[in-house]
């Protein structure tokens, strides 16, 4: 199993061939092949072998495909101060990228 953690949208993620991975949004149509090439780490087969980058690895790219472009769901947020008759509720839906891995 090959291990890889690629940072992507602010975010490190840890993934192997065949994970689906929510990540924020990418403006890439469905089905587009897209590559990551801020890779942090690399792991071989049986896990003996790692290399760390510094702090990313040269000539490596982990490969993935585009299936689904959403949103999450709504987290509402609500503000309150006691006392002086205020309270505000809003709501927030985040967009996202669903992505499947394809080569590590």
């Amino acid at each position: 199993m090959n291990l890889a953690v690629i940072k992507t949208g602010g975010k490190q993620y840890i993934v192997k061939k065949g994970d689906d991975l929510k990540i924020e949004k990418i403006d890439e149509k469905i089905g587009r092949k897209i590559n990551f090439e801020e890779v942090l780490l690399v792991s071989d087969k049986e896990e003996k072998e790692i290399k760390i980058g510094n702090p990313f690895i040269d000539g490596v790219k982990v490969q993935g495909e585009i299936i689904e472009q959403g949103k999450n769901k709504k987290v509402v947020v609500v503000k309150y101060k006691s006392k002086t008759r205020y309270k505000r509720t809003l709501g927030h839906r985040q967009n996202y990228t669903k992505v499947k891995i394809t080569k590590v």
